[in-house]
């Protein structure tokens, strides 16, 4: 039986609290879900820094168990699910990009309570059941990695060629293990050691991010940084017409010399969500290293310490379940 109340994560004024909350009640289309396993990940420490106001539950990248639902087949269910709620109806929607819907809400980020809690709601066509060959601990990467899948569908890279991916944190490694399965030849920057050998195991050549790095040396770079200063130096990095992915979410305002990017008519693209299914193949060919980047597994109820290691640099901390795991 479902409880009336349970525990959730609370953001608000930059501070990370765990609080007690009725069960949300589950509309029509709507499933109630229990979190089984959920990552922490840039844009959630993003929204304890202050991005969009945030305050409530954050959280987007999950694995749950479909308590309740109206379709009974969903019902004991392990899920996914995507994040944007959309109204199903405008232009977008109808062409498939509910993601960009002008009314849409996003889990855990703007309109929608999100996953960091005992259970939460999500509508059905939102979610994707998981064959039982994916475990939890790499079906929670399947929201990051549609993201990183996306940039092959917003753009075509051809097979062989060099690109440049900046950052070694969850999302850049994603995005570098992605593009090297697709046959580009990625060059992954990044400060820490640790993390690059992580993407040196997937066939990446690496590089360890110093003062001075290649300038105009690249048609494609795709900046997974998360600064301002990354967008700067992925824009130093590309070639005459050549094409920076901005991945990157960043609370402030970024300023850009905009004179560079006309002068040498470098194409900008933002680069956002993605379709989960391209990712779940890979998951469920056991493509992606995911097990490598998790640093930490924490209750629920210790939420502040978990934000605490995310915000530290740990790669990817999962909240779990109380009293479920091997908590590190």
């Amino acid at each position: 039986m479902t409880p009336r109340n349970m525990m959730a994560v609370h953001l608000e004024d930059g501070q990370v609290s765990v609080r007690q909350r009725p069960v949300p009640r589950r509309p029509q289309g709507f499933a109630l879900i229990r979190m089984m396993c959920a990552g922490i990940c840039n844009t959630d420490l993003e929204l304890l820094r202050g991005y969009y106001g945030f305050a409530g539950t954050p959280g987007h990248e999950f694995v749950g168990e479909v308590v309740s639902a109206d379709a009974p087949g969903l019902v004991g269910r392990r899920v996914v699910g995507e994040i944007n709620l959309a109204c199903g109806k405008c232009s977008w929607c109808l062409r498939g990009l509910g993601r960009h819907c002008p009314a849409r809400k996003a889990l855990g980020i703007k309109g929608q309570s999100g996953v960091f809690a005992e259970y939460f709601v999500l509508p059905e066509v939102n979610l994707h059941p998981l064959p039982e060959s994916i475990p939890d601990e790499s079906a929670v990467f399947a929201e990051p990695l549609a993201a990183a899948c996306e940039i092959l569908d917003q753009m075509r890279i051809p097979r062989g060629t060099p690109v440049a991916v900046l950052g070694d944190g969850k999302l850049g490694l994603l995005v570098g293990q992605v593009l090297q399965l697709h046959g580009a030849q990625v060059h992954q920057f990044g400060h820490h050691r640790e993390k690059l050998r992580i993407a040196a195991a997937a066939g990446i050549t690496t590089h360890r991010s110093r003062k001075r790095l290649p300038v105009a040396a690249y048609d494609w770079v795709v900046d997974t940084t998360g600064s301002s200063a990354g967008l700067h130096q992925a824009v130093r990095m590309a070639r005459a017409r050549g094409t920076v992915v901005m991945k990157s979410t960043v609370h402030d305002l970024v300023s850009l010399d905009t004179a560079q990017v006309v002068v040498n008519e470098i194409t900008l693209v933002g680069s956002r969500c993605g379709r989960f299914e391209p990712a779940l193949r890979l998951l469920r060919a056991g493509r992606i290293r995911t097990a490598d980047m998790i640093s930490a597994r924490v209750p629920l109820a210790e939420a502040p310490r978990a934000f605490d290691l995310a915000a530290r640099g740990a790669l990817k901390v999962l909240l779990i379940p109380n009293g479920t795991g091997n908590n590190i």
